[in-house]
């Protein structure tokens, strides 16, 4: 064994560390990590700031972020894109630098995405204390405020000493690169200790490839999954995320087209089929179609394929109301796979779908019962033709602006959102023609995601159209990553629904009893309410000064002229509408438990308690 060593600071260890990590699945060999985001600080700059910039473009590509939570999120975006098997590293100061990073962390993990954090931290040792920016704990010296990522990483260490980092990066690399384990990691750097020298061996920085593996089921479990498909009436796939992370379309629509098993989807797993498949239902739970939720409450065998199974799915457990409806869960994490009292089968999906299709070979469910879903699928193909058909004069609302992005986008584009009101229209009504087409965040469903993730999307996939659609509360949150779309010359396209409000929380406010109290942005009336004239905001502007070219649509016609252009141009484009307010989406076909207040003065309230209590007498506990 070689005893060659390096004399670099921490700092430039690591980046030539993390630049010789590779992942690799199928013989398909990535970066693991691609790119570094950053901002930068007195607890980063000198250290992993100078290491950068030392290492070079060639070596680690490096790219300048306005927002340390978009950051994360446009790295999230990237992974995501690129099916978990690439990442990005994000590093920023310490202080609100890394504070700003929880948001962003915990997005992350709750959606099983890989993220690296490197937020600078304090003097490890306390040389100078208190720092700038430091939390002096009066019963905790050893806490830093990146200690509030604890909770929000799947894995978290503290880089005290230079000699730490060693086992410190190899620990995060399989965290990374692990399809069970994966989320955000973080690596706390003191900033002392980032510009420290140390003799680092070269197997350090040797080139290291990380197999993402595909276990396989275990057979006895195999076996019992089989078996209770093929025993069951009235079977039905839910498919999640995992269906995409493992890269399991084409596996699951040849075990659908041989059994004749129907699918629904998740708000991750949308897209698992195309959306012309006949045995394609579309979305499940609250924001699902109706014939997804019609044959979910009568099925007696759900088969959950790399999903969590949160409460958007299942109705918060008033969905599936087969007396003895039982579900067999297809999951590469055993955490997931026993949920609902399932049998579980812990395996890749792509992996468990094939053992499935060889078990169940020459299985096929009842005729009547894949016409009844093929005619309820019909049904609501009708709803969707509705909510999309306008007058070419007309202003559109919400769901004929999807329905003329419906009508202009290809099969490759990439259609982002997480937040407001759009993600239920969009489960509900788009129809997602490739597997990477419809990129919804709804684990954590947070504002101000869209904008940087299509900044991931597409470093991810040049050349892709991108898709990234906001109501203007969340431009409001956080639209600064345009500049970076405009500096770094990618040409996201933003869709800017301008509809003066929370419409979302607004029409959950009202069914609630909360009146839509403070969702309106608009002017304080006499009576202190904001019940005044709207707002003068100009939202196109605002996106024009940082930058993008912006067009303006008033009408149907107009809009699909302006996305059209919109998707020919090679610039970040801003289309900018402002909605008829007029509800044209179908309403929910599922329950969501929103708890509302037992007592109450306002009549509003007490009458939203009294239907909150008959959908709570249909909860059931799936043991």
């Amino acid at each position: 064994m070689s005893t060659t060593t390096r004399r670099l600071t921490t700092a430039q260890a690591l980046v030539r560390f993390l630049s010789a990590q590779y992942s690799e699945r199928d013989g398909v060999r990535h970066r693991l990590i691609a790119g570094t985001w950053g901002i930068f600080g007195h607890g980063n700059v000198a250290g992993i700031g100078q290491a950068l910039l030392e290492a070079g473009e060639d070596t680690m590509p490096f790219h300048q972020g306005r927002n340390e939570q978009s950051m994360v999120h446009a790295a999230v975006g990237y992974a995501r894109q690129l099916n978990r098997l690439s990442a990005q590293a994000v590093t920023t100061s310490i202080g609100p630098g890394a504070t700003n990073l929880v948001t962003g962390a915990a997005l992350a993990t709750i959606n099983r995405l890989p993220v690296l954090l490197l937020p600078g931290d304090y003097f490890a040792t306390r040389s100078a204390d208190p720092l700038l920016q430091q939390l002096e704990h009066p019963v905790e010296a050893d806490v830093s405020v990146n200690d509030t990522l604890r909770p929000v990483s799947r894995h978290f260490d503290r880089i005290t000493r230079p000699e730490m980092l060693i086992p410190a990066a190899l620990n995060a690399m399989r965290v990374l690169a692990d399809p069970a384990d994966t989320g955000a990691v973080t690596l706390a750097l003191p900033q002392d200790v980032q510009a420290e020298a140390y003799d680092w061996p070269e197997e350090f920085f040797a080139e290291r490839v990380w197999r993402v593996r595909r276990p396989a089921p275990d057979p006895l479990e195999l076996a019992e999954a089989v078996r209770a498909i093929r025993a069951a009436e009235r079977p039905l796939f839910v498919a999640g995320g995992g269906v995409h992370h493992s890269e399991a379309e084409a596996a699951l629509k040849s075990l659908v087209d041989a059994t004749g098993i129907p699918v629904a989807s998740t708000q991750a797993g949308k897209g698992s089929l195309r959306h012309d498949h006949p045995a394609d239902l579309g979305g499940i739970g609250h924001t699902g179609t109706a014939v997804s939720d019609d044959i979910a409450r009568t099925a007696d065998l759900i088969i959950g394929v790399g999903t969590r199974y949160t409460d958007f799915t299942t109705a918060s457990n008033t969905l599936f109301q087969q007396p003895g409806v039982r579900f067999v869960n297809l999951n590469i994490t055993a955490f997931d796979a026993h949920k609902l009292a399932a049998r579980p089968l812990v395996a890749d999906a792509r992996t468990g779908l094939e053992a499935l299709a060889t078990g169940l070979s020459g299985h096929r469910v009842d005729a009547a019962y894949e016409a009844e879903y093929r005619a309820g699928k019909a049904r609501w193909e009708e709803v969707v033709e509705a909510a999309y058909r306008a007058e070419d004069s007309a202003v559109p609302t919400q769901t004929q602006v999807l329905g003329a992005l419906d009508a202009v986008v290809g099969d490759d584009d990439v259609v982002i959102n997480a937040a407001g009101s759009l993600p239920g229209d969009l489960h509900k009504l788009w129809r997602a023609r490739g597997p990477r087409q419809y990129h919804l965040e709804y684990g954590y469903s947070c504002m101000g995601y869209e904008i940087p993730a299509g900044i991931g999307v597409q470093q991810a996939a040049p050349g892709t159209p991108v898709w990234s659609l906001v109501g203007d509360g969340t431009y409001l949150m956080m639209p600064t990553e345009i500049v970076t779309a405009v500096q770094e010359g990618l040409p996201v396209n933003l869709v800017l629904i301008q509809n003066h409000g929370y419409a979302s929380i607004g029409g959950l406010s009202e069914e609630v009893g909360g009146e839509r109290f403070a969702t309106a942005y608009r002017y304080r009336a006499a009576d202190g309410t904001f019940s005044g004239a709207p707002l003068p905001v100009d939202l196109a502007a605002n996106a024009a000064s940082l930058g993008m070219d912006v067009i303006r649509a008033k009408t149907v016609r107009e809009l699909r002229d302006a996305l059209a252009a919109a998707r020919a141009s090679d610039r970040p484009t801003c289309v900018y509408v402002e909605t008829d307010p007029t509800p044209t989406a179908p309403p929910a076909e599922a329950w969501w438990d929103v708890p509302v207040a037992e007592v109450a003065s306002r009549e509003a309230a007490s009458h939203a308690r009294a239907r909150y209590e008959g959908h709570v007498a249909a909860r059931r506990r799936h043991l």
